[in-house]
Protein backbone atom coordinates (compact mmCIF):
# COMPACT_ATOMS: atom_id res chain seq x y z
CA UNK A 1 0.00 0.00 0.00
CA UNK A 2 1.21 3.16 -0.83
CA UNK A 3 0.59 6.79 -1.60
CA UNK A 4 -1.83 6.80 -4.26
CA UNK A 5 -3.79 3.68 -2.27
CA UNK A 6 -1.79 0.47 -3.72
CA UNK A 7 0.48 -1.55 -5.71
CA UNK A 8 -0.38 0.10 -9.40
CA UNK A 9 0.71 -1.03 -13.24
CA UNK A 10 4.09 0.01 -14.13
CA UNK A 11 3.12 3.11 -15.76
CA UNK A 12 1.37 4.81 -13.34
CA UNK A 13 3.88 7.72 -12.98
CA UNK A 14 6.08 9.25 -15.80
CA UNK A 15 8.90 12.03 -15.29
CA UNK A 16 9.17 13.94 -18.77
CA UNK A 17 10.93 17.09 -20.03
CA UNK A 18 8.55 18.27 -22.75
CA UNK A 19 10.97 21.13 -23.46
CA UNK A 20 13.51 18.94 -25.64
CA UNK A 21 11.23 16.79 -27.49
CA UNK A 22 9.01 15.21 -24.65
CA UNK A 23 11.76 13.03 -23.50
CA UNK A 24 10.98 10.65 -21.03
CA UNK A 25 13.21 10.29 -18.39
CA UNK A 26 11.50 7.08 -16.69
CA UNK A 27 8.43 5.49 -15.66
CA UNK A 28 7.14 4.05 -12.23
CA UNK A 29 3.96 2.93 -10.46
CA UNK A 30 4.57 4.62 -7.05
CA UNK A 31 5.78 8.08 -5.75
CA UNK A 32 6.34 9.70 -2.65
CA UNK A 33 5.76 13.48 -2.49
CA UNK A 34 2.52 13.93 -4.28
CA UNK A 35 -0.01 14.10 -1.80
CA UNK A 36 0.85 16.55 0.54
CA UNK A 37 -0.36 20.16 1.98
CA UNK A 38 0.23 23.32 -0.26
CA UNK A 39 2.24 26.58 1.48
CA UNK A 40 -0.91 27.96 3.00
CA UNK A 41 -0.59 32.07 4.14
CA UNK A 42 -2.87 33.09 7.12
CA UNK A 43 -5.02 36.38 6.74
CA UNK A 44 -5.70 38.33 9.63
CA UNK A 45 -8.59 40.44 9.37
CA UNK A 46 -8.42 43.33 11.82
CA UNK A 47 -11.91 44.80 12.82
CA UNK A 48 -13.74 42.03 10.86
CA UNK A 49 -17.70 42.67 10.82
CA UNK A 50 -19.35 39.60 9.51
CA UNK A 51 -22.36 39.27 7.09
CA UNK A 52 -25.75 37.75 7.18
CA UNK A 53 -23.62 34.38 8.50
CA UNK A 54 -20.48 33.50 10.98
CA UNK A 55 -17.66 32.25 8.85
CA UNK A 56 -15.95 29.43 10.25
CA UNK A 57 -14.12 26.41 8.49
CA UNK A 58 -14.06 26.22 4.76
CA UNK A 59 -14.91 28.94 3.39
CA UNK A 60 -14.55 28.26 -0.48
CA UNK A 61 -13.00 27.40 -3.05
CA UNK A 62 -12.07 30.95 -4.09
CA UNK A 63 -12.82 33.77 -2.05
CA UNK A 64 -12.21 37.64 -2.88
CA UNK A 65 -10.61 40.60 -1.45
CA UNK A 66 -12.31 43.79 -2.85
CA UNK A 67 -10.85 47.23 -1.44
CA UNK A 68 -14.00 49.61 -1.13
CA UNK A 69 -12.46 52.35 -1.95
CA UNK A 70 -11.25 51.15 -5.42
CA UNK A 71 -8.02 52.34 -5.07
CA UNK A 72 -6.61 48.96 -5.90
CA UNK A 73 -7.23 45.43 -7.79
CA UNK A 74 -9.04 42.65 -6.18
CA UNK A 75 -7.32 39.48 -4.99
CA UNK A 76 -7.45 36.01 -4.46
CA UNK A 77 -7.49 33.93 -1.90
CA UNK A 78 -8.04 29.96 -3.05
CA UNK A 79 -9.51 27.37 -0.96
CA UNK A 80 -9.81 29.44 1.97
CA UNK A 81 -10.88 28.35 5.54
CA UNK A 82 -11.29 30.50 8.62
CA UNK A 83 -9.80 29.65 11.88
CA UNK A 84 -12.53 31.77 13.47
CA UNK A 85 -12.14 34.67 15.28
CA UNK A 86 -8.86 35.41 17.57
CA UNK A 87 -8.86 35.61 20.94
CA UNK A 88 -10.18 38.70 22.92
CA UNK A 89 -9.80 40.60 19.39
CA UNK A 90 -12.40 41.58 16.91
CA UNK A 91 -10.40 40.24 14.35
CA UNK A 92 -10.84 36.77 12.04
CA UNK A 93 -7.96 34.66 11.08
CA UNK A 94 -8.22 32.78 7.28
CA UNK A 95 -5.51 30.90 6.04
CA UNK A 96 -5.66 29.98 1.88
CA UNK A 97 -2.97 29.70 -1.06
CA UNK A 98 -2.64 32.76 -3.32
CA UNK A 99 -0.53 33.91 -5.90
CA UNK A 100 3.20 34.55 -5.57
CA UNK A 101 2.84 38.17 -4.96
CA UNK A 102 -0.52 38.26 -2.65
CA UNK A 103 -2.08 41.76 -1.96
CA UNK A 104 -0.17 45.09 -1.80
CA UNK A 105 1.58 45.34 1.51
CA UNK A 106 0.55 47.80 4.03
CA UNK A 107 -3.27 48.69 2.75
CA UNK A 108 -5.03 49.92 5.16
CA UNK A 109 -8.63 50.54 3.99
CA UNK A 110 -11.72 48.53 4.36
CA UNK A 111 -11.60 45.30 2.51
CA UNK A 112 -14.79 43.60 1.68
CA UNK A 113 -14.96 39.62 1.17
CA UNK A 114 -17.32 37.63 -0.84
CA UNK A 115 -17.23 34.15 -1.99
CA UNK A 116 -19.01 34.30 -5.22
CA UNK A 117 -22.04 33.84 -3.95
CA UNK A 118 -22.65 35.95 -1.06
CA UNK A 119 -20.75 39.08 0.63
CA UNK A 120 -19.28 37.20 3.84
CA UNK A 121 -18.14 40.63 5.93
CA UNK A 122 -15.75 43.35 5.89
CA UNK A 123 -12.81 44.59 8.13
CA UNK A 124 -10.74 47.78 8.20
CA UNK A 125 -8.03 46.32 7.28
CA UNK A 126 -5.69 43.39 7.07
CA UNK A 127 -2.01 41.69 7.62
CA UNK A 128 -0.87 39.05 5.85
CA UNK A 129 1.55 36.01 7.55
CA UNK A 130 3.67 33.94 5.59
CA UNK A 131 4.14 30.07 7.06
CA UNK A 132 7.96 29.79 8.00
CA UNK A 133 10.43 29.01 5.51
CA UNK A 134 10.44 24.65 5.62
CA UNK A 135 12.14 22.13 3.82
CA UNK A 136 10.56 20.95 1.12
CA UNK A 137 10.37 16.92 1.68
CA UNK A 138 12.03 15.24 -1.62
CA UNK A 139 9.77 13.85 -4.03
CA UNK A 140 10.56 9.88 -4.38
CA UNK A 141 9.88 7.86 -7.69
CA UNK A 142 10.14 4.43 -6.37
CA UNK A 143 10.63 1.41 -8.67
CA UNK A 144 11.33 4.01 -11.80
CA UNK A 145 12.31 2.43 -14.95
CA UNK A 146 15.01 4.67 -15.63
CA UNK A 147 15.07 5.14 -19.69
CA UNK A 148 18.80 4.64 -21.28
CA UNK A 149 19.37 8.42 -21.94
CA UNK A 150 18.71 9.14 -17.28
CA UNK A 151 21.18 6.12 -17.07
CA UNK A 152 24.18 7.21 -18.30
CA UNK A 153 23.21 10.78 -16.81
CA UNK A 154 23.30 9.15 -13.41
CA UNK A 155 26.17 6.67 -14.00
CA UNK A 156 28.44 9.60 -14.96
CA UNK A 157 28.56 10.33 -11.29
CA UNK A 158 27.09 14.03 -11.78
CA UNK A 159 25.13 14.76 -8.43
CA UNK A 160 22.69 17.28 -10.26
CA UNK A 161 20.77 16.54 -13.58
CA UNK A 162 20.93 19.93 -15.71
CA UNK A 163 18.83 18.54 -18.11
CA UNK A 164 16.07 18.46 -15.51
CA UNK A 165 15.67 22.05 -14.84
CA UNK A 166 11.88 21.52 -15.71
CA UNK A 167 10.30 18.64 -15.48
CA UNK A 168 6.91 16.89 -15.55
CA UNK A 169 5.51 14.41 -13.79
CA UNK A 170 3.03 12.95 -15.78
CA UNK A 171 -0.12 11.23 -14.39
CA UNK A 172 -1.90 8.10 -15.75
CA UNK A 173 -5.42 6.10 -14.20
CA UNK A 174 -5.65 2.63 -14.02
CA UNK A 175 -6.70 2.43 -17.74
CA UNK A 176 -3.48 3.56 -18.58
CA UNK A 177 -5.20 7.09 -19.49
CA UNK A 178 -3.96 10.11 -19.01
CA UNK A 179 -5.23 12.37 -15.95
CA UNK A 180 -2.88 15.21 -15.01
CA UNK A 181 0.64 16.20 -14.64
CA UNK A 182 2.41 18.31 -11.85
CA UNK A 183 5.02 20.71 -12.84
CA UNK A 184 8.52 20.07 -11.27
CA UNK A 185 12.25 21.65 -11.12
CA UNK A 186 14.07 18.52 -9.67
CA UNK A 187 17.62 18.16 -8.74
CA UNK A 188 18.62 14.72 -8.38
CA UNK A 189 19.07 14.54 -4.29
CA UNK A 190 20.27 10.55 -4.61
CA UNK A 191 19.50 7.28 -6.21
CA UNK A 192 19.76 3.40 -5.50
CA UNK A 193 19.07 0.21 -6.65
CA UNK A 194 15.29 -0.47 -5.84
CA UNK A 195 14.05 -3.61 -4.17
CA UNK A 196 10.95 -3.41 -6.45
CA UNK A 197 12.59 -5.13 -8.74
CA UNK A 198 16.15 -6.05 -11.26
CA UNK A 199 16.80 -2.83 -13.06
CA UNK A 200 15.01 -0.42 -11.37
CA UNK A 201 15.94 2.28 -9.00
CA UNK A 202 14.41 4.38 -6.75
CA UNK A 203 15.05 8.28 -7.42
CA UNK A 204 15.36 10.67 -4.79
CA UNK A 205 14.68 14.02 -6.09
CA UNK A 206 15.05 17.66 -4.65
CA UNK A 207 11.87 19.32 -5.75
CA UNK A 208 8.92 20.97 -4.94
CA UNK A 209 5.55 19.89 -6.91
CA UNK A 210 3.79 22.84 -8.23
CA UNK A 211 0.19 22.11 -6.80
CA UNK A 212 0.05 18.92 -4.78
CA UNK A 213 -2.92 16.97 -3.99
CA UNK A 214 -3.81 18.33 -0.09
CA UNK A 215 -5.51 15.75 1.83
CA UNK A 216 -9.39 16.70 1.29
CA UNK A 217 -9.02 16.19 -2.79
CA UNK A 218 -7.45 12.95 -1.61
CA UNK A 219 -10.54 10.78 -2.01
CA UNK A 220 -11.72 12.21 -5.45
CA UNK A 221 -8.35 11.57 -6.44
CA UNK A 222 -8.60 7.68 -5.57
CA UNK A 223 -11.74 7.38 -7.71
CA UNK A 224 -10.35 9.05 -10.71
CA UNK A 225 -7.04 6.82 -10.53
CA UNK A 226 -9.26 3.34 -10.29
CA UNK A 227 -10.47 5.48 -13.86
CA UNK A 228 -13.25 7.45 -15.27
CA UNK A 229 -16.55 6.79 -13.56
CA UNK A 230 -18.81 4.48 -15.63
CA UNK A 231 -22.13 6.33 -14.96
CA UNK A 232 -22.88 10.08 -15.33
CA UNK A 233 -23.89 11.83 -11.73
CA UNK A 234 -20.84 10.18 -9.88
CA UNK A 235 -20.27 13.46 -8.26
CA UNK A 236 -24.08 14.50 -7.36
CA UNK A 237 -23.36 13.45 -3.89
CA UNK A 238 -20.37 15.69 -3.12
CA UNK A 239 -19.74 18.40 -1.26
CA UNK A 240 -19.14 21.74 -3.09
CA UNK A 241 -14.80 21.23 -1.77
CA UNK A 242 -15.09 17.89 -3.66
CA UNK A 243 -17.15 19.05 -6.50
CA UNK A 244 -14.37 21.79 -7.32
CA UNK A 245 -11.52 19.22 -7.09
CA UNK A 246 -13.75 16.50 -9.36
CA UNK A 247 -13.74 19.47 -11.73
CA UNK A 248 -10.09 20.28 -11.59
CA UNK A 249 -9.51 16.77 -12.72
CA UNK A 250 -12.21 16.56 -15.48
CA UNK A 251 -10.78 19.63 -16.70
CA UNK A 252 -6.97 18.46 -16.68
CA UNK A 253 -7.79 15.09 -18.20
CA UNK A 254 -10.47 16.72 -20.55
CA UNK A 255 -7.65 18.71 -22.15
CA UNK A 256 -5.19 15.66 -22.81
CA UNK A 257 -7.78 13.69 -25.04
CA UNK A 258 -7.54 13.50 -28.78
CA UNK A 259 -10.94 13.30 -29.81
CA UNK A 260 -12.42 12.87 -33.22
CA UNK A 261 -14.94 15.40 -34.30
CA UNK A 262 -18.45 14.50 -34.28
CA UNK A 263 -21.19 15.06 -37.06
CA UNK A 264 -23.05 18.48 -36.84
CA UNK A 265 -26.33 18.58 -35.91
CA UNK A 266 -26.59 16.08 -32.20
CA UNK A 267 -28.76 16.00 -29.55
CA UNK A 268 -27.78 16.28 -26.05
CA UNK A 269 -29.43 16.05 -22.87
CA UNK A 270 -28.63 17.45 -19.42
CA UNK A 271 -29.63 16.29 -16.39
CA UNK A 272 -30.15 19.26 -14.56
CA UNK A 273 -31.21 18.03 -10.72
CA UNK A 274 -27.86 18.48 -9.41
CA UNK A 275 -27.25 21.59 -10.20
CA UNK A 276 -26.58 23.66 -7.05
CA UNK A 277 -23.44 25.06 -7.15
CA UNK A 278 -21.15 26.42 -10.10
CA UNK A 279 -18.80 23.15 -10.59
CA UNK A 280 -22.37 21.30 -10.61
CA UNK A 281 -23.10 23.05 -13.35
CA UNK A 282 -19.97 22.56 -15.89
CA UNK A 283 -20.43 19.03 -14.62
CA UNK A 284 -23.50 18.00 -15.46
CA UNK A 285 -23.09 20.51 -18.67
CA UNK A 286 -19.71 18.12 -19.57
CA UNK A 287 -21.32 15.22 -19.06
CA UNK A 288 -24.29 15.52 -21.53
CA UNK A 289 -21.81 16.45 -24.37
CA UNK A 290 -19.19 14.23 -23.47
CA UNK A 291 -20.45 11.54 -21.09
CA UNK A 292 -19.57 10.65 -18.01
CA UNK A 293 -16.94 12.10 -16.64
CA UNK A 294 -16.97 14.41 -19.69
CA UNK A 295 -15.96 17.91 -19.96
CA UNK A 296 -16.86 20.73 -21.84
CA UNK A 297 -16.08 24.02 -20.43
CA UNK A 298 -14.86 24.78 -16.42
CA UNK A 299 -16.14 28.40 -16.16
CA UNK A 300 -17.70 30.47 -19.09
CA UNK A 301 -14.34 31.44 -20.48
CA UNK A 302 -13.74 27.92 -21.10
CA UNK A 303 -17.22 27.11 -23.03
CA UNK A 304 -16.55 29.48 -25.39
CA UNK A 305 -13.29 27.93 -26.43
CA UNK A 306 -14.95 24.08 -26.32
CA UNK A 307 -17.73 25.31 -28.62
CA UNK A 308 -15.30 26.49 -30.97
CA UNK A 309 -14.15 22.98 -31.91
CA UNK A 310 -12.34 20.29 -30.49
CA UNK A 311 -13.72 19.51 -27.30
CA UNK A 312 -16.48 16.60 -28.51
CA UNK A 313 -18.96 19.30 -29.90
CA UNK A 314 -19.53 20.62 -34.11
CA UNK A 315 -21.88 23.46 -34.16
CA UNK A 316 -25.09 23.20 -34.86
CA UNK A 317 -26.49 21.25 -32.29
CA UNK A 318 -29.55 20.83 -29.79
CA UNK A 319 -29.76 20.73 -25.89
CA UNK A 320 -32.40 19.42 -23.89
CA UNK A 321 -32.12 21.18 -20.13
CA UNK A 322 -33.90 19.21 -17.60
CA UNK A 323 -35.02 21.05 -14.56
CA UNK A 324 -33.64 23.82 -15.18
CA UNK A 325 -35.22 25.41 -12.23
CA UNK A 326 -33.04 23.78 -9.60
CA UNK A 327 -29.85 25.80 -11.63
CA UNK A 328 -31.97 28.88 -11.64
CA UNK A 329 -32.71 28.55 -8.02
CA UNK A 330 -29.07 27.80 -7.15
CA UNK A 331 -26.18 29.21 -8.60
CA UNK A 332 -27.67 31.87 -10.78
CA UNK A 333 -27.51 34.71 -8.62
CA UNK A 334 -23.59 35.00 -8.43
CA UNK A 335 -20.78 37.17 -7.89
CA UNK A 336 -18.17 38.62 -9.93
CA UNK A 337 -14.24 39.00 -8.82
CA UNK A 338 -15.30 42.80 -8.45
CA UNK A 339 -18.49 41.84 -6.44
CA UNK A 340 -21.09 42.97 -9.45
CA UNK A 341 -23.93 40.29 -9.41
CA UNK A 342 -24.83 37.98 -12.35
CA UNK A 343 -26.97 35.59 -13.39
CA UNK A 344 -24.64 32.49 -14.48
CA UNK A 345 -27.03 30.71 -15.79
CA UNK A 346 -28.37 32.99 -18.20
CA UNK A 347 -25.06 33.80 -19.23
CA UNK A 348 -24.60 30.44 -19.88
CA UNK A 349 -27.48 30.33 -22.16
CA UNK A 350 -26.58 32.85 -23.54
CA UNK A 351 -22.79 31.68 -24.74
CA UNK A 352 -24.02 28.49 -25.80
CA UNK A 353 -26.91 30.33 -28.14
CA UNK A 354 -24.16 32.48 -30.04
CA UNK A 355 -22.28 28.82 -29.93
CA UNK A 356 -24.88 27.46 -32.66
CA UNK A 357 -26.50 24.97 -29.32
CA UNK A 358 -30.23 25.10 -29.44
CA UNK A 359 -31.64 24.71 -26.17
CA UNK A 360 -34.93 23.40 -25.12
CA UNK A 361 -36.46 22.76 -21.62
CA UNK A 362 -38.26 19.72 -20.89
Amino acid sequence: MHEDGGPRGPGRYALTDSEHGHVVWGVCAEVDGLFREPRRATYELRGWVPGNAEVLGWVGSRVWLVPEDGTDDVWLLEDAESLGRHPRTDDLVLTGTDDYLGPPEGHRATVRLHDGYRWLGSCREFARVLPEEQATPPVVLRGLAPSDRLRQVLESGRRRVPELDEAFLEIRDDDGQPLADRLLHPAVRAWRPSSRGPDLIDLELDAEIHGPVPGHARPVWDRWLAGPPKAPGAWAGLAARQRGVWLELVRERGCRLTRVAPPAGRAYELDGRNITDEPGLFLALGEAVNGPGGYFGGCVDALVDCLRGGFGHTAPATLVWRDIATAREHPSRLLSPEGEPYDLVALVLEVLAEGRVHVTFA
